[in-house]
This record gives structure tokens, C-alpha cells and sequence, in this order.
């Protein structure tokens, strides 16, 4: 059996630790954006190709903001200016 005083490494003993640098909401850094359900260029950075609506873990977007995209992203499915779903794949 194994003892607890082994010197064998340990799994994830933190040789690579990972850091990544905290995302900004690009809405609250430039004032000059709006979210507009009538601009679809803007709002399909916000989609995938499937057409879903990217968390803002992701895209770095603030509460306030990844509701009103949200909410704008749908407005602007309902008149068809973004699609519900993406391109078929065959």
C-alpha cells in the first residue's frame, strides 16, 4: 500500500498554471455603441453559426449589457433579420 509521506508528484501540482486575462464589457468601455435589434451586423458577433446567443462568460459583456443583447437579438429574430437557426450543414 501506498504512504501518505511518498515523494511521488502529485496530479495538477501547479506546473502550468493557467491565467487568462479578465474580459472587458465592450459596452461600458465605448459609450458610442448601441445594441439595436435593427443592426444584425452587430448582433451576429453575438450568435454562433448555429445560432445561439453566446454566454457572456465568452464574450466578456457586463449583466446589463448580455440582457439587452439578448433581448435585442430576439426582436430581431422575430422580423427575420437574424435567423433562429444556423446555415444546414449538408
Amino acid at each position: 500500500m501506498y504512504n501518505n509521506s511518498s515523494k511521488k508528484p502529485q496530479k495538477g501540482a501547479g506546473k502550468n498554471k493557467f491565467y487568462q486575462r479578465r474580459k472587458i464589457c465592450r459596452f461600458c468601455v465605448d459609450k458610442d455603441l448601441d445594441i439595436d435589434y435593427k443592426n444584425p451586423k452587430a448582433l451576429r458577433l453575438f450568435i454562433t453559426e448555429r445560432g445561439k446567443i453566446i454566454p457572456r462568460r465568452i464574450t466578456g459583456t457586463c449583466a446589463k449589457h448580455q440582457r439587452e443583447l439578448t433581448v435585442a437579438i430576439k426582436q430581431s429574430r422575430m422580423i427575420a433579420l437574424l435567423p433562429f437557426v444556423g446555415k444546414p450543414m449538408y
